[in-house]
């Protein structure tokens, strides 16, 4: 078999119950780019949002599925609980500091982040700033001095500098560790950096460059999982086209139940629950969002692939109006 090689994260996938607040807080205030305004596939009575950089680059994209006033989740075994990002330096951390406390949301710097999310700590060494937007859903943000290319979103208010560079991975309470370990190391071909730390290191391909990501495992709470709005859905972990049809194969191997290729237009995606509970995704990098739209112009419309056309005058009179991204763009961006 050849060598197989995932790049990173591809996307993180959330719920909210509040897309024109969502895209308040996400591109208004933490500056990052809606680079794809389109419908959950498996639902497309309800929004699909996509945030990333300027391109929309798999390395970056945060997205959510919006349902109504859905009820608020709580993380516990078998879910993420934690999504971590990179900036460039502790001056950036002073920035979003300063930037979130004047929009009222309460941060943590590091020797003080063990007080929150069930008493997880800060993620590594270094300094770190964590916060939760309006619904709950829990943010690190780290500085990264790696090789991976920053990935960065171009906003009026935000300097280039300090502006949040992609993510760096996330932190989940897996339901069966031991087992989870396995297929992380033997299966998927992360590499165990000790105390439940644990790194995907890619490779560069035709037209994309090698990402790292991290994936950290934490003690489960007592209280159960609740899946609701400022929760996570899934993370996805980003694959070559090429190689697309061989990870199949080889989840499958290893005894793992995994869902046939799904063309979701902008990407090929297969589904499998790991031994810990977490669903896992992995996504191919591209086609991209770039195929229906253009690149000046993501995310300012409803996108609809080919085979959802035909209900968009059933769906779009029935989607919440969502704030204007344009007034968060840069002239010339």
């Amino acid at each position: 078999m050849t060598d197989l090689s995932l790049n990173g994260v591809h996307h993180i996938s959330c719920i909210t119950g509040d897309a024109p607040g969502n895209v308040e807080f996400y591109a208004g205030l933490l500056g990052m780019r809606l680079v794809k305004r389109t419908v959950n596939q498996d639902d497309p009575s309800v929004y699909h949002l996509f945030y990333g950089d300027e391109k929309g680059t798999p390395g970056f994209d945060l997205t959510f599925f919006e349902y109504p006033g859905a009820r608020p989740g709580r993380a516990g075994a078998g879910m993420i609980h934690r999504i971590l990002w990179r900036v460039g330096s502790s001056e950036s951390l002073d920035y979003w500091a300063e930037r979130l406390a004047g929009a009222g949301v309460t941060t943590v710097r590091s020797s003080d982040a063990a007080a929150v999310s069930h008493g997880v700590g800060p993620t590594g060494d270094g300094d770190t700033l964590m916060f939760s937007d309006p619904e709950g859903l829990t943010h690190e943000i780290l500085v990264y001095d790696g090789p991976d290319a920053p990935l960065i979103p171009a906003h009026v208010e935000i300097p280039a500098e300090h502006a949040i560079q992609g993510f760096h991975g996330a932190r989940a309470f897996s339901g069966n560790r031991e087992v989870t370990e396995q297929v992380l190391g033997q299966v998927l071909g992360f590499t165990d950096q000790g105390e439940g730390r644990w790194e995907l290191a890619g490779e560069a391909g035709e037209g994309f460059e090698a990402r790292h990501g991290f994936y950290y495992l934490d003690e489960a709470p007592a209280e159960r999982a609740l899946q609701g709005a400022g929760t996570v859905h899934h993370i996805a972990w980003a694959s070559s086209m090429d190689q697309h049809a061989e990870w199949r194969e080889r989840v499958a191997s290893a005894g793992l139940y995994i869902t046939p290729v799904i063309d979701r237009f902008y990407f090929r995606a297969l589904y499998f629950r790991e031994p810990g509970g977490v669903l896992f995704e992995l996504a191919t990098i591209g086609p991209g969002f770039a195929t229906d739209e253009s690149p000046d112009t993501l995310g300012e419309r409803l996108s609809l692939p080919p085979d959802f056309e035909a209900v968009r005058e059933q769906v779009e009179p029935n989607l919440r109006p969502l704030p204007d991204i344009r007034q968060w763009r840069p002239s010339g961006a």
